[in-house]
Parts: C-alpha cells; structure tokens; sequence
C-alpha cells in the first residue's frame, strides 16, 4: 500500500482530535484514516489490513499475508487466511452497522464527503441522520444535494484544507 493520507484523512483527524468530530464512517479498506490519525473509525467494508481464518478465527495483521506471496496466506490451522474486506455479494458486519447508525443518528451535524452515495446499503445510511445540518461535499452531483444543507463541489481534500478548526 504506497498510498498516503490526502488532507481531507488529515483534516478529519484534526477535527476529532479538536472534540468536533465523534466518528469517521468510511466505506474505504486501505486504513488511511488511521494513518493520518483518526482513532474513532466505523470501517464498514472492512480493511486490507487484517486477515482471519475463516476455519479456526485465527487473526492476522498484513504482514502476516504479505510473507506468503504470491500465494495466498495459509492459516496456523491449514486453512486460508482471507482478508477481512467485505466481498461483492457479502452482506456488511451487523455490529459495525449498527454502531454507524448509532453514531450517525446521534449526531447534530453530518458531513458526507467523496461518495457518490449509490453503493448500498451504505447510501442509505443517511437517512438515520436527524440532526441540524448535513454538509456534503463532492465533485458530482449526488441523490442527496436537494437534502444538503450545505452543498460543496470539488476536490474533498482541497475543500477539507480550508475547513478551520
């Protein structure tokens, strides 16, 4: 993974560090927002960086895979190690849902940012939002602008940048 928190993963950290912000809900696997140091992270598709046994439970860190290239990570137990991403067709973690819908329905103010909100049932989550001002920001229009209160285009890390704490 040579890839490296942009300013918005920064700018979100800054803001939870500052007691602004409770929880950042990401459909990303890559970890970048723990990178760029977001400690209250709702990881709903899961993370490349973990692996399991899907025999035995057995947990493993990326290294742990990355020790077995080319082939794929086997287990202690025999078994393959898969990554502990959420797969085309698989249904999305119960507890980490939940705890999505139980932050965002909490909270007073929700900024969606770089979605195009059509990948389900994660677009959907909007609709737990009751409170005062929802901000999204992105480069293309998106099902929910008409429901924005505050409605930004651009570049997510360009417009996050100006954002003061």
């Amino acid at each position: 993974m040579n890839a490296e928190p942009n300013a918005a993963h920064k700018k979100l950290a800054e803001l939870e560090d500052a007691g602004r912000i409770d929880a950042v809900v990401t459909q990303n696997i890559d970890g970048l927002h723990q990178r760029a140091g977001s400690k209250n992270v709702i990881e709903l598709h899961g993370s490349a960086a973990r692996y399991y046994c899907e025999k035995c439970g057995a947990k493993y860190g990326l290294a742990f895979a990355l020790g077995f290239l080319p082939r794929p990570p086997v287990c202690s137990c025999g078994a393959y190690a898969r990554p502990d991403v959420v797969m085309y067709g698989e249904q999305l973690d119960n507890a980490c849902l939940s705890e999505a819908v139980r932050r965002i329905g909490r909270a007073d103010a929700l900024i969606i940012a770089g979605t195009s909100l059509s990948v389900y049932p994660a677009a959907a989550l909007v609709r737990y939002f009751k409170g005062k001002s929802l901000a999204l920001i992105n480069r293309s229009p998106t099902q929910m602008d008409g429901a924005a209160d505050i409605l930004l285009r651009g570049s997510v890390g360009e417009i996050m940048k100006k954002i003061i704490v």
